[in-house]
């Protein structure tokens, strides 16, 4: 989710594919719906008089005490199922119910993906921001939100009880879906050769080399997943009555956790607005301590790289005769003195800006703001960047590091850093033709995909309760394998994008999933609680609940402490899929726990 559609809404030919896209699926929609108002039922009588005593009367032969239809009674009930809204069809058969879960699915998967390409649409013409930090995450969530509506909301207290499974079954199953299957996925199609631990761009000659091929992802990845580990706080707090006093959880435990997943939501949201000017803000501090590290690097060899003391102490000596080398026939540095130095220095080379580069300097020594700089203040400014490299640069457990050394490290960190930087704040928006009517269509598009999930969300529902009756298998289960599926239309996007075999995709790819991992922790969460407390109703998903901690907990420490992903780390991450399906069977069928 974060907002993170940097290359991916580069493309210019984006929102034309996807509205010949749209233009194929209502192709589909009309199919859909014309079969939906077929006839429910056929009925026909017998045309001979030795009917069969089954069959239903013609009104003269005298089969008045039998039914008037024929019943095929497997996998279904006798039971008479309620239509939504009063025309949607329904059934109580099994393979009926697959049929309806499907069409009704389809449905959700067409709302979400005309939410996620309206969006998308508006991110390219209004740019990140409260687009791309709110309403992104907001609207890929919306899906997930309106079923669990439709779960809790549905007749009286006594049907919402029996159905608030499916929603917890959506929740848990959208989480382990993603963080398992999808992230796995990921990883396949989008591994490189990995070389000193790093994964290198769109090269693949290993093949499936478990340990020589990987992906690797960046720092904000890593962001990403300890925001969603953090985002799981509600779900250990809706579960401390069991886990101290094996009650079941309180209205106020209940009324407490959702309390925090609202605080929680609230302040993520604002991160995720503020987070373009953050990067911004972050990528001047590293772009300032490049040329600190490039300046100090290329002054190096004027000194021969004896800018420190054996104890490690600036040699104060040497850099006033430096500056005599530097100054000019008045005894001080101006800035075209820097820019003749920076040119010569081959700046260039190092992609800075030499415009840049000066100003930087002359800000940082210049300190009586007099537009030059004297050898009291170029001392001071070298000292003082000698101090940060010293403190930042790495030593390799070598406890006399060397001057060039020192510089040499600083140096290579701070270029890493500022490349870092760079990638995520180079997300400028291209300018759309005709921004008035894209913007029509974006929200149309959102119109669309809000109204389809909000009226197909409670058939849906109906069709998994109706399903669960007519098999005996629970809804959870139900729900937990289908639903995910159904509202999740990033799969297919997150797959393709992977497949670019970039650091850059990778990183956007997984930050995408944690992104919608958290905001599943948060939105769709903290409706589901609200709708539990309002509703009263009974908390009976421990089981379920541990499930998704083990699973968040696990796979966001691999990408919190970890750049580099082996290949060989999405077999664990598949085999979480069904550990999860068993764990939660077996500790509410065979243990029995609250």
């Amino acid at each position: 989710m974060n907002i993170y559609k940097g290359e991916e809404i580069q493309s210019s030919f984006q929102v034309t594919s996807i509205l010949k896209t749209m233009r194929h699926k209502f192709s589909f929609i009309y199919l859909v719906i014309f079969l939906l108002i077929l006839p429910h039922s056929n009925y026909g009588r017998p045309i001979t008089k030795e009917a069969p005593l089954l069959m239903v009367s013609d009104g003269i032969h005298d089969h008045s005490s039998e039914p008037s239809l024929i019943y095929v009674n497997k996998l279904g009930s006798s039971d008479t199922c309620t239509e939504a809204y009063g025309f949607l069809p329904c059934t109580n058969n099994a393979l009926g119910n697959v049929f309806l879960m499907l069409v009704y699915g389809y449905f959700m998967f067409l709302a979400a993906k005309s939410l996620s390409a309206g969006s998308e649409i508006l991110l390219q013409i209004l740019g990140p921001g409260i687009i791309g930090g709110l309403f992104l995450p907001l609207l890929s969530s919306l899906p997930d939100a309106t079923i669990i509506l439709a779960s809790t909301l549905s007749g009286n207290k006594e049907t919402a009880q029996s159905q608030v499974s499916v929603g917890m079954g959506l929740l848990a199953g959208s989480t382990v879906m993603l963080l398992t299957i999808l992230w796995g996925s990921c990883l396949i199609v989008g591994r490189c050769d990995l070389e000193n631990s790093v994964a290198i761009d769109q090269k693949d000659t290993k093949g499936f080399d478990l340990a020589g091929s990987g992906a690797s992802t960046d720092i904000w990845t890593s962001y990403a997943a300890m925001l969603m580990i953090i985002s799981c706080i509600p779900l250990v707090i809706v579960q401390l009555p069991q886990i101290f006093h094996g009650a079941t959880p309180s209205r106020a435990a209940i009324l407490f956790s959702l309390i925090v997943s609202i605080c929680l939501l609230v302040v993520y949201t604002i991160y995720q607005v503020c987070q373009p000017r953050i990067q911004r803000r972050r990528l001047a501090y590293a772009k300032y301590k490049n040329i600190m590290s490039g300046f100090l690097e290329q002054l190096k060899t004027q000194t021969r790289g004896r800018f420190l003391k054996d104890n490690g102490e600036p040699h104060i000596e040497v850099i006033q005769k430096l500056f005599d080398s530097l100054k000019n026939s008045e005894g001080y540095i101006t800035a075209k003195d820097l820019r003749a130095l920076i040119i010569g220095m081959h700046f260039e080379e190092e992609d800075m800006d030499i415009d840049e580069a000066v100003a930087s300097i002359m800000l940082d020594f210049d300190k009586s703001h007099d537009s030059r700089i004297d050898m009291e203040e170029f001392v001071r400014g070298i000292t003082r960047w000698l101090s940060k490299a010293t403190r930042s640069a790495t030593h390799d457990n070598d406890h006399s590091p060397t001057t060039p050394k020192i510089l040499n490290d600083f140096h290579q960190r701070m270029k890493a850093e500022q490349d870092v930087w760079s990638d995520h704040s180079d997300e400028a928006v291209e300018s759309v033709k005709n921004p008035r009517w894209n913007t029509f269509k974006a929200v149309l598009m959102l119109l669309l995909g809000t109204a389809v999930a909000g009226v197909f969300a409670d058939p849906l529902v109906d069709s998994v309760d109706n399903f669960s009756a007519a098999t005996s298998i629970p809804s959870f289960f139900v729900s937990f394998i289908i639903l995910p599926f159904a509202s999740s239309s990033e799969i297919v996007s997150a797959l393709i994008f992977a497949s670019r075999k970039k650091i850059r995709t990778a990183s956007l790819t997984y930050s995408e999933i944690y992104g919608s991992v958290t905001m599943s922790n948060l939105l769709s969460l903290s409706v589901f609680l609200g709708l539990v407390y309002i509703q009263n109703l009974t908390w009976s998903f421990s089981a379920e609940v541990l499930i998704i901690l083990i699973v968040c907990i696990t796979m966001g420490l691999v990408a919190s402490f970890h750049t580099t992903l082996p290949l060989w780390l999405c077999f664990p991450a598949f085999a979480l899929y069904p550990f999860s399906l068993l764990f939660v069977y077996i500790l509410n069928y065979v243990v029995g726990i609250p």
